[in-house]
């Protein structure tokens, strides 16, 4: 299992969440660095100073998988097949494998990507 984190987690992380930074750190440590890709990075990085320190900090746990070509067209046709308009969360929802573990504070929309994408993820509401 992977966590793979939305930008409703990163938040969370740059609010303090002690519980999620400790799980974030047991994760890494334990060889399953958590995930997300650069345009969930994009939504909330603002120069990583100040209240930012927490989130620079967990990012250098994570693996960035950069939103290239590949998985932008990927994100794309999931979008046509789901009917809806969220490039970022539709990338993110095609980067969890078989059960791993969303962390989000939209539910709603990824599970109705993961559904139209016919992934088996579970998703966690922040």
């Amino acid at each position: 299992m992977t966590y793979v984190l939305d930008a409703g987690a990163l938040l969370a992380v740059e609010r303090g969440d002690r519980k999620l930074i400790a799980d974030l750190r047991y994760e890494n440590v334990a060889g399953r660095p958590p995930v997300t890709h650069g345009g969930v990075v994009g939504q909330v990085w603002r120069g990583g100073s100040g209240a930012q320190v927490p989130l620079a900090r967990a990012l250098t746990l994570m693996a960035v998988v950069p939103l290239g070509n590949a998985l932008g067209r990927r994100a794309g046709e999931l979008l046509a097949r789901a009917g809806t308009r969220d490039v970022i969360d539709a990338a993110l929802v095609l980067l969890a494998g078989p059960d791993d573990l969303v962390l989000t504070s939209d539910p709603d929309d990824l599970g109705a990507l993961a559904r139209a994408a016919r992934r088996r993820i579970r998703i966690l509401s922040l």
